[in-house]
């Protein structure tokens, strides 16, 4: 089983820069592959950005490429995400998530942290 703790959210200007992390407990973090999804009021949750187990393959939505970038340090059991040049429509609560392979739903996904607020002030 694995346990996910997410930090770094917060409220930031428009153009500016956060950057999330998220802290995973047990010796098993290195053969998951994580995500980070996000969900607005009223939207569905969404995946943003994920990482394969090594960290070699990434996947991005569309609308964040070239903001964000996903990595992973697999000695600290921790994945973070950059985010970078920030809009107002980037504000969610953001989500990291555990699964056996990159997937881009939500039922891909075994374990799950409990939140992080970010919000885009315009």
């Amino acid at each position: 089983q694995v346990q996910l703790v997410e930090s770094g959210g917060g409220l930031v200007q428009a153009g500016g820069s956060l950057r999330l992390s998220c802290a995973a407990s047990g010796r098993t973090f290195s053969s998951y592959a994580m995500g980070w999804f996000r969900q607005a009021p009223g939207k569905e949750r969404e995946l943003v950005a994920a990482i394969n187990s090594r960290g070699k393959n990434t996947y991005y939505a569309d609308s964040v490429k070239g903001r964000f970038t996903i990595s992973r340090d697999n000695a600290k059991n921790t994945v973070y995400l950059q985010m970078n040049n920030l809009k107002p429509e980037d504000t969610a609560v953001y989500y990291c998530a555990a699964g056996g392979a990159v997937a881009v739903v939500t039922t891909g996904y075994h374990y799950w942290g409990q939140g992080t607020q970010v919000t885009v002030s315009s």
